[in-house]
């Protein structure tokens, strides 16, 4: 699968202190080692970035420029090469910048030539979203490119790691939001394998996908981040979502309105019409829950929650609302349950 997306920019791509280096999720420069880049830059050009990038050869695929606008970011075709057991697929913008793609081994780069083309041009030149001058810009368009193509990788060339060669049962992309700090990948965590790790409190700062297998069901867990930046991402990886899973940290009251405000502008986009939702008040730990707890407290404590959170207002689609608690393993099989019936449509 894809792994990492990164961009390489500078006036000499000859001199690496003197290059700009943006990769997403993975760092490409590991223990100040920059071999690996000098093997992409070799590779990409036999040791040049082309001066001229407008030849014939070199035009985008599929894609007229217009001569009259000069305003258009010039796009080579893509490049392949392996590097250290790594499927590498690189473009040069303008013959001045590099972007490129990291796969495994096993996979076939090819099988996102059209794809890696086609985004590129529309973000790039069409959508216009990156001047290349912003550090911010730069790394949105990394991200944005990130999640679409993993998206096609896993749902439209259905490469599914883990599957094995059973009878295929449902297959479910569940997308999993909610703000910073929530505990959504430790949720993730504890249903594949079954560990929480006491220790694992920095916040998740790269989108992710992890399988789960169910006798012949599979879920495909979407984990993206939920700190302010990422957040305008959520309306990306959401696309074709069979059910969406919102998590609340119910123990930290003092977020409650950031939260509900995210997740009522995800809803009142209405991109997501009729998809089932469970939304999880989790680290219920936090707040004396116990299995002994009385269950009218349970009660009135959701009862609260969703009046604070307007779940009620919440129209054409079926929704459920569970506590859960990853620290203790509260309510996860259940989560589990909930989601393969709020989907058993499919």
């Amino acid at each position: 699968m894809l792994s990492t997306i990164f961009l390489l920019k500078g006036k000499n791509f000859h001199d690496l202190n003197q290059l700009d280096i943006y990769s997403y999720p993975e760092d490409i420069v590991r223990n100040n080692n920059k071999d690996f880049i000098e093997k992409i830059i070799f590779g990409h050009d036999q040791g040049m970035i082309r001066e001229d990038c407008r030849s014939s050869q070199t035009v985008f695929r599929n894609h007229e420029i217009n001569k009259k606008n000069q305003d258009n970011f010039i796009i080579s075709i893509p490049i392949p090469q392996k590097i250290d057991e790594n499927n590498v697929y690189t473009i040069s913008i303008n013959s001045k910048m590099i972007i490129g793609l990291i796969f495994d081994e096993e996979d076939n780069p090819y099988d996102f030539k059209e794809i890696f083309e086609d985004l590129s041009y529309e973000l790039i030149n069409n959508e216009k979203c990156c001047s290349f001058e912003d550090e911010l810009e730069i790394e949105n368009l990394l991200i944005t490119l990130f999640i679409d193509l993993r998206r096609y990788g896993d749902e439209i060339l259905a490469k599914y790691p883990e599957v094995s060669f059973q009878p295929v049962g449902m297959f479910i992309k569940v997308f999993l939001f909610g703000i910073d700090e929530s505990g959504k990948t430790s949720l993730v965590r504890r249903i594949k394998t079954g560990q929480f790790d006491d220790n694992f409190f920095a916040p998740t700062r790269k989108f992710d996908i992890k399988y789960v297998q169910k006798e012949k069901d599979f879920l495909a867990f979407w984990d993206i981040p939920g700190q302010i930046s990422f957040r305008e991402k959520w309306l990306k990886g959401i696309q074709d979502s069979n059910i969406l899973v919102y998590m609340i940290d119910v123990a930290n009251q003092l977020r409650f309105e950031e939260s509900k405000q995210e997740f009522w502008n995800v809803i009142n986009e209405e991109v997501t019409p009729e998809i089932p939702l469970l939304i999880l008040g989790n680290k219920i730990d936090l707040i004396n829950h116990s299995k002994d707890n009385n269950q009218k407290q349970l009660t009135r404590i959701e009862t609260e929650i969703i009046d604070y959170f307007e779940f009620h207002n919440l129209r054409d689609r079926e929704w459920n609302f569970l506590f859960t608690s990853v620290k203790t393993n509260y309510n996860i099989e259940t989560v589990l349950n909930t989601i393969f019936s709020l989907t058993s449509h499919i």
